[in-house]
């Protein structure tokens, strides 16, 4: 039976599950196994990215698993070399195609990448939202994205992304980028909210 996994109201009207699985470092040719046997045992938030060249995977264990779409959480994330406008709704509609669905819950860019593309991380954010417009995505949110990079993509294009998924746990509370987030209205995902299993202290 799957557990019951509490889920945060997000400011565009959905909602995310509290707890979700990520992929991260999963080999592609043990993904399946793993997020399959993630949803047996009640993870309902699957979360990839198309860095991590595991979304193909990710969709076959989705497949196998039976589970109706609307009992799925879905995120991945856009590759730093797809940041231009263009380039991210390709590489958006390539990550569809692996993952077998016909729509994603939540599209993150990656990375903010301030010194590429001349800094212009704005148009690729105004991207993504447009995707939101389009229906194929539900949520466009970002990840590890600092104050300064969440100012701007507010002010220049007045849509505050949905998530912002950083590093926060208690040996490093990020407490800059929580803040700004949720002056935005923006809910803050933790990835790896245990310290990715480390300690900075001795026992």
């Amino acid at each position: 039976m799957a557990s019951a996994i509490p889920e945060i109201a997000l400011h565009d009207g959905t909602s995310i599950p509290q707890l979700g699985f990520g992929t991260y470092l999963v080999p592609p040719e043990d993904t399946a196994e793993v997020v399959g046997q993630a949803l047996e045992v009640g993870y309902r938030h699957i979360d990839t990215a198309q860095m991590y060249r595991n979304e193909a995977a990710v969709g076959e264990a989705i497949a196998a698993s039976g589970l109706p779409r609307d009992e799925l959480y879905v995120t991945t994330k856009l590759a730093n070399r797809y940041h231009r406008p263009e380039d991210v709704r390709r590489s958006f509609e390539r990550s569809l195609e692996r993952l077998g669905l016909e729509q994603v819950d939540l599209f993150l860019i990656h990375w903010p990448l301030p010194t590429q593309y001349d800094g212009d991380y704005v148009s690729t954010w105004a991207a993504m939202t447009e995707l939101v417009r389009e229906g194929r995505l539900r949520s466009a949110g970002v990840s590890n994205f600092q104050p300064a990079h969440l100012d701007r993509i507010v002010a220049e294009t007045g849509v505050a992304p949905a998530v912002n998924q950083i590093e926060a746990h208690p040996y490093f509370c990020n407490d800059g980028a929580r803040a700004a987030s949720t002056a935005h209205g923006t809910a803050v995902e933790a990835w790896g909210p245990l310290g990715q299993g480390k300690s900075s202290t001795t026992p």
